[in-house]
């Protein structure tokens, strides 16, 4: 009885039940060993967010010169209404990677929708960010999902409970290769159906100085960032990184428009992962994340390729950064 209450609770607080848990353990399991078994080591972005993967995340969304969120927050707060006429008033609001929905509470003032549904892969991020959220909104129907948004998901949302509109903040669309967000858009055009609508935030094309310090901060912040994921498979699978013999490296990659993370070996070693054995040289890399940058453009094109239109387009006052209103075509 005790644990059919907790299962219940952690669902209400969009916590996993001992199943969901158990597939995400064994998915990140599955592509840790299918990453570093690769000759160019590579690992999903996706599992940067432990919990403390997203403390260290909202730490760096702080820094000065991390610009996307302040950028995206300055746009929302001066673009609100126009962005609730776009997406319309009482709709179904559905956002993935929500983290602790810092950007969505200006949303759900200007919006009111009927239903949000935040969808997060850290449990923790997830639950901490519903209850702050019941307890400013008490209104609000609300519905978190604890799971992978890059994967097929089942989305509570009802017949009749408006206009479906997936909300996608923070450039995460740049951590996806161009194939990828495509796949990933035309997904989302599926979840919002024929009249459904999507708010998408992109990081634009500009100055590599800029780019090269929002991935490279003087405090050292990304580079724990980087280096948690790697705390994470020791503590999860029973990994024996030593952390000192790797340093964070970011770089932006111009022929392909993207900042590249990596964690390169700083001397020869080897490392376990249960009966596993990784033999890393120095100077290797673990390839962990990269940040495709857009034109207008470009991203307009990817769109419509998905089955979107661009309806409407927002940039900050610096046009560093954009919100696209597409609408299902």
């Amino acid at each position: 009885m005790a644990r059919e209450q907790r299962r219940r609770r952690a669902a209400q607080l969009g916590g996993p039940s001992s199943s969901g848990a158990a597939a995400l353990a064994d998915s990140f399991r599955e592509d840790v060993i299918a990453g570093l078994s690769r000759p160019l080591k590579v690992l999903p972005p996706k599992y940067f967010y432990d919990a403390r993967g997203s403390r260290l995340f909202e730490r760096i969304c702080r820094l000065k010169e991390y610009y996307p969120t302040r950028s995206e927050l300055a746009l929302t707060r001066a673009h609100r209404g126009a962005i609730a006429r776009f997406a319309g008033r009482g709709c179904a609001l559905i956002e993935y990677g929500s983290g602790e929905s810092r950007k969505s509470r200006l949303l759900i003032e200007a919006l009111r929708p009927a239903l949000y549904v935040p969808v997060d892969i850290s449990a923790a991020a997830l639950a901490a960010a519903a209850a702050k959220l019941r307890r400013r909104f008490p209104w609000l129907e609300l519905r978190p999902v604890h799971g992978d948004f890059s994967r097929p998901l089942k989305i509570p949302v009802a017949e009749g409970s408006g206009r479906r509109v997936v909300y996608f903040p923070g450039s995460t669309i740049g951590n996806l290769t161009p194939e990828e967000a495509q796949a990933f858009l035309r997904m989302s055009r599926s979840q919002v159906g024929s009249t459904g609508a999507m708010l998408i935030g992109v990081d634009l094309k500009k100055d590599t100085g800029v780019l090269h310090a929002a991935y490279n901060d003087a405090q050292g912040v990304t580079a724990a960032f980087n280096l948690n994921l790697l705390a994470r498979i020791n503590r999860e699978l029973g990994g024996d990184f030593d952390l000192r013999g790797f340093r964070h490296y970011a770089f932006y990659n111009a022929p392909l428009g993207r900042i590249e993370m990596h964690l390169v070996a700083v001397a020869r070693q080897a490392v376990r992962i249960g009966r596993l054995r990784f033999e890393f040289a120095a100077g290797d890399s673990i390839h962990t994340e990269n940040s495709y940058k857009y034109s207008l453009e470009e991203f307009r094109a990817l769109a419509q390729r998905a089955g979107f239109r661009a309806e409407r387009t927002w940039l900050d006052r610096q046009e560093r950064f954009a919100l696209h209103g597409l609408a299902a075509t």
